[in-house]
């Protein structure tokens, strides 16, 4: 899955929190295997390998479009902080 601001057009910009937001989440999502550890989080886009399932993936795409627009509440929920 892979989602980014490449298509969001000249003008839309992701806030330094937004992009620290997804990269902890992709990074907790490697350390719980819930993703393969070759993911990434680069500035622009992220690319997330092997969710676990369907619904997962699409509510980790979902999630990470509503970051990258600036609604970080849905990510905390999805991946707290807490996972491991």
């Amino acid at each position: 899955m892979k989602a980014g601001a490449l298509t969001a057009g000249p003008d839309h910009t992701i806030a330094d929190e937004a992009y620290d937001a997804v990269r902890g989440a992709v990074i907790r999502l490697i350390r719980a295997r819930e993703i393969r550890s070759n993911s990434s989080a680069v500035p622009v886009y992220f690319v997330l390998y092997d969710g676990e399932t369907e619904s997962r993936t699409r509510e980790l795409a979902a999630t990470l479009h509503a970051a990258l627009h600036g609604n970080l509440g849905t990510l905390t929920r999805a991946v707290p902080a807490t996972s491991s």
